[in-house]
């Protein structure tokens, strides 16, 4: 089957697939499973993933009822993000949010924490999906049917919105960040390699909130001094893990 079609199993027993084109609507994919009985519907995406530095912030998000200008995080200004961050979080039925800090991810490796990070935050919703869309890649263990769609945040609603919420949450800690650490462009880059952030390491070595496991990062480390400020815990300076409700961060 190729990338231009999600194919739903509508039974257990005796399935009876239902075809969808991906060019069928933003809202297409979410159609056709509830027209199966598979409501509601949560999207899951990530954010932060390819990053040197930050947390690694995942959201799910089961939606109210169609929002216009949805669209994937990347596409948007950082100013429409927010504002749609908003209309998310005001219209969705149900938001979640796990964010996973760097040393977590250093310990456990990317891809354990994003699968493991897509677990907690599909549990963590206020109300049990019936049915789950992932961005990129599948999670095993759900307690629900769920389907890994390419691009998803492209061609689905509820992914868009959870990769919108992702986004925006990280970007406003990486702001946070920027705070303690302006030497670094913490606000510009976010986290991601950039000539800038290179130099930056370079320069200042790494902080705690870089990823060591990252090569970026591990070539600078050696014999460099860890500046440990941080925006998130005044007891320790270390970025706890946090799951938090939107709007909190």
């Amino acid at each position: 089957m190729g990338r231009n079609l999600l194919v739903v199993m509508t039974a257990v027993y005796r399935p009876r697939p239902s075809v969808v084109r991906r060019d069928s609507g933003l809202y297409g994919y979410e159609r056709a499973l509830a027209r199966r009985g598979f409501t509601p519907i949560a999207g899951v995406d990530e954010a932060g993933r390819g990053a040197c530095a930050g947390p690694l912030v995942v959201a799910a998000v089961v939606l109210g009822r169609d929002i216009d200008g949805l669209t994937d995080s990347k596409l948007l200004t950082e100013a429409v993000r927010e504002s749609m961050y908003e209309r998310i979080v005001a219209v969705a039925r149900a938001v979640s949010i796990v964010v996973i800090p760097p040393g977590e991810i250093d310990s456990r490796g990317l891809h354990k924490c994003n699968i493991a990070g897509m677990r907690r935050a599909v549990a963590g919703l206020e109300i049990d999906p019936g049915y789950v869309l992932i961005d990129g890649f599948p999670v095993p263990g759900l307690a629900v049917p769920s389907l890994a769609v390419w691009k998803g945040d492209q061609v689905a609603a509820c992914v868009a919105a959870a990769s919108i919420v992702a986004k925006v949450t990280r970007d406003r800690m990486m702001h946070a960040l920027h705070d303690v650490h302006p030497e670094y462009g913490f606000n510009e880059h976010k986290g991601y390699v950039t000539p800038g952030h290179r130099r930056a390491l370079g320069v200042h070595g790494p902080t705690r909130h870089h990823r060591f496991s990252f090569v970026t990062v591990a070539r600078v480390t050696r014999g460099a001094r860890i500046r440990d400020a941080s925006p998130w815990s005044r007891q320790d300076g270390d970025m706890r893990e946090n799951e938090v409700r939107a709007g909190v961060v």
